[in-house]
């Protein structure tokens, strides 16, 4: 029989404390909900005793039944000289109703002396108990030994008496705790080998990511006999974060063999990485392992070729286990492979063989020589596949446009204002729009020209823009990129255009932009493009 892995997460309490992350209580309501369906075993969901968002979030969980996990409590151990049953922190735990409890304590004596200002002996009875107070009145207690690897190092024969006073108080699991994430995967196993000869109780494992050893930690830890892993999605965590569950899961399951969550659910992973960069209002991190956008990417021709013949040459797991795609990028480093999988994507029959792939490719080329870069802006690759092969119709004639940008008197902020003629099935339009700058008043007129003919143009939004000079030493002379990102609420594509002018790189990543979002209408609705 295989091992099976407790995975405890701790995102909605540990996770919190990376900067700039913060969830609402709601939000930490539809986090559980995912985490729960995923499978995990453990919803650290905060601390009671500190603040009342969280005291609230276990009251609100009691009505939300959970299938999977189990939700803990986190807290300290009770205060130096005092009792844990008149201590605040043992009544907000008992009072959020969660049937775990897990409990930190100092486990590096510089700690005890220096942070608590207590006595060795004094911490050694705050942790037995807290944690034998505890046991009867709670399903489950953790222990979480603070600090665990540098007060090892430090007092070898003091750590492991915390941890000896946590056994004996009842808790179900010591986990060992890497707080600074400064210990490497080496040093960190040696020590786990050391504990488990003096300790019986299950071990954990509760790394930091300091030293970008927090994955390789837990997954040495688990190598060494420990079962019980602790983590948060995505890695969000105080200072350099935690260990990301997001790669230790699929790590533990296709590498090593072992169970934690049910296998057809590694297939959401990627999904609730995502979720959850949403609702901490972070943009997902592209270079993730196993679930990031360029974790299946592919660019070098010969990389796309061999791809296409084996996955398993460039690709260590099939993409599909972890709810990723195989992605294949265009750029000036692309091959007729490259090229081949695009068009098959965009629905366009092309054979390696015949001169259209190499007229295509060597396009592409010499338009990325030129400044253009395509791996953003696979829209405007599609078209200028389209152009290529000389299937392409353009929607509208550009007759003329202009921009104004004015400031008047040094007051306010400036008025940019956009005139625009078009030709559109035959007939000539003159419109004039303003906006909030002169890329936006332009879009806004061509728009503005364009709904009557193509209404759905009304649901199309500019999402992003984002301007790279790129050569700085022509100054102001410098040939500008410009990406454009659009979406219509179905999907969403990136656009760009390449001029000495920005207005003129702007006005080709829009125009690329309209005639993407009209052809695709074009082949939603089944008429295809002529």
């Amino acid at each position: 029989m295989r091992r099976h892995i407790k995975i405890y997460d701790t995102t909605l309490r540990d996770g919190t404390q990376g900067e700039g992350v913060s969830f609402s209580m709601e939000d930490k309501v539809r986090i559980a909900t995912r985490l729960d369906a995923l499978g995990v075993h453990y919803i650290e969901g905060g601390w009671p005793g500190s603040n009342p968002k969280d005291l609230r979030f276990f009251r609100r969980m009691q009505d939300v039944p959970l299938k999977n996990a189990r939700l803990a409590a986190f807290s300290m151990t009770r205060r130096a000289g005092g009792s844990a049953e008149s201590d605040p922190n043992m009544k907000a735990v008992l009072e959020a109703g969660a049937p775990v409890a897990t409990i930190v304590g100092k486990s590096w004596d510089f700690h005890v002396t220096h942070a608590l200002e207590t006595t060795l002996h004094e911490n050694v009875s705050m942790i037995g108990d807290t944690i034998s107070w505890l046991k009867p009145r709670v399903e489950e207690v953790l222990f979480d030994a603070e600090h665990f690897f540098d007060g090892f190092r430090a007092n070898r024969d003091y750590a492991l008496a915390t941890l000896a006073a946590a056994d004996a108080g009842g808790a179900r699991w010591l986990v060992l705790c890497d707080t600074n994430g400064g210990t490497l995967p080496g040093d960190l196993a040696e020590i786990v080998r050391e504990v488990q000869r003096h300790v019986r109780a299950p071990l954990g494992i509760h790394v930091h990511n300091d030293a970008e050893c927090a994955v390789a930690n837990s997954l040495a830890a688990v190598r060494e006999g420990v079962d019980h892993v602790q983590g948060t999605i995505n890695g969000f965590g105080e200072r350099c974060g935690n260990a990301n569950l997001v790669s230790i899961i699929p790590t533990l399951m296709l590498k090593l063999g072992l169970d934690c969550i049910p296998e057809p659910n590694l297939r959401e992973l990627r999904e609730l990485s995502r979720f959850t960069s949403e609702l901490a209002n972070r943009k997902p991190w592209s270079a993730q392992p196993y679930v990031g956008d360029s974790a299946f990417a592919h660019k070098g021709g010969m990389h796309v070729s061999a791809v296409l013949k084996h996955p398993q040459t460039y690709e260590h797991i099939a993409p599909e286990a972890v709810g990723n795609h195989r992605r294949v990028l265009v750029s000036e480093l692309s091959g007729k492979s490259n090229v081949l999988y695009k068009a098959r994507e965009y629905g366009i029959d092309l054979d390696k063989e015949t001169p259209d792939s190499r007229r295509i490719l060597d396009q592409l080329k010499a338009l990325e020589d030129q400044g253009f870069q395509f791996e953003g802006a696979e829209a405007s690759f599609e078209l200028l596949m389209e152009r290529a092969l000389g299937r392409h119709r353009p929607y509208f004639e550009l007759e003329a446009y202009r921009v104004i940008v004015e400031e008047q008197n040094g007051r306010g902020e400036p008025v940019a204002e956009a005139t625009v003629r078009v030709k559109v099935k035959g007939m000539l339009e003159h419109t004039a729009a303003s906006g909030n700058g002169p890329v936006n008043a332009l879009d806004q007129a061509l728009r503005k020209a364009l709904v009557e003919f193509y209404p759905s143009l009304a649901e199309m939004k500019l999402l992003d823009y984002k301007v790279r000079i790129l050569d700085e030493s022509m100054g102001t002379a410098a040939r500008t990129r410009v990406l454009i990102t659009s979406g219509d609420g179905d999907e969403t594509w990136g656009t760009v255009g390449v001029a000495e002018n920005i207005i003129e790189a702007s006005w080709h990543a829009l125009v690329d932009s309209i005639e993407y979002k009209l052809r695709a209408d074009e082949r939603r609705s089944g008429r295809g493009s002529s």
